[in-house]
């Protein structure tokens, strides 16, 4: 658990940042390639000397290409239709679709009864934290989270299952997963980019870094390890551990206002949904 706490407080930052700095400023398309190359740099000089076979370098870049790449293409996207608050909120889904993809791919759908109420207090929790109201124009944006919300599901699900062999595989043949990220992106951004807003200056082009190499770089190779290391409800319900943490950030950095009564109401929720979700062991299958 404690590598998806590192990388929660890590990507608290990445809301605010996207929604304030580039969204309406620098393409979507473009800001989403820019983030994924600069990740897939990192990892070049591991990739050079570590082959891992074009099977398994395939099935990275396949789940790098749903979780990082079409996942940022709606996650993006979103912020020119939503808030910030609302992308927020409508993250909150996401542990149910952990949960029901890795019941699918087990072809069941009997997880035991704490896992199921870990997930749906998780969502609630969350809920209780962000509900802000939502605007009357917001709902193509609502369809656009859930897309991501999904891929980000699936990303975790697929990656979890992959037999990498010992750790320091993980590290060495990483840069497959944003290889694969990156090319969805570029393809995006050759075909749908306004390459006229491209990031300019100092400030654009460092929150760029910094969502590249520290959130996507760093943050995907920890929370992806970590994910193999706890069962499917503990992973479900740190999905939606950002969302306190977020505002959070968001109020000591941007000093904006936030509701303390249902922030520290949805935060317990979450606390509750976290130590239910760690009874019992192990679940998803590594194949």
């Amino acid at each position: 658990m404690g590598l998806l706490w590192l990388v929660t407080l890590g990507w608290a930052f990445s809301f605010s940042l996207i929604g304030v700095y580039l969204s309406g400023q620098v393409d979507d398309y473009l800001s989403v390639f820019i983030r994924t190359a600069l990740a897939s740099l990192l990892f070049v000089p591991l990739i050079a000397r570590h082959w891992p076979g074009l099977r398994m370098a395939a099935k990275l870049m396949a789940i790098g290409g749903i979780q990082i790449g079409l996942m940022y293409l709606f996650f993006f996207r979103s912020f020119s239709y939503l808030s910030v608050p609302e992308v927020l909120l409508f993250t909150t889904l996401t542990p149910l679709y952990v949960t029901l993809l890795d019941e699918l791919f087990e072809r069941r759908l009997h997880l035991p009864f704490h896992w199921w109420l870990a997930t749906a207090l998780a969502v609630v929790g969350a809920i209780v934290i962000r509900w802000d109201g939502i605007s009357t124009s917001a709902i193509f944006g609502f369809v656009l989270v859930q897309g991501a919300n999904v891929c980000f599901a699936l990303g975790q699900v697929l990656y979890k299952r992959l037999d990498l062999g010992p750790a320091p595989n993980q590290i060495r043949h990483f840069g497959f997963f944003f290889f694969g990220g990156a090319l969805v992106a570029l393809i995006a951004a050759v075909s749908l980019a306004d390459w006229s807003k491209m990031p300019q200056g100092h400030v654009e082009w460092g929150v760029l870094l910094w969502l590249g190499l520290g959130a996507s770089g760093l943050g995907y190779l920890a929370w992806n390890s970590g994910a193999r290391l706890v069962n499917t409800a503990q992973l479900a319900v740190m999905n939606n551990m950002l969302i306190p943490a977020g505002i959070l950030v968001n109020v000591a950095i941007w000093n904006r206002d936030a509701d303390w009564l249902r922030l520290v109401m949805g935060g317990l929720i979450l606390v509750g949904a976290v130590a239910i979700a760690s009874r019992g062991g192990q679940s998803l299958k590594k194949s």
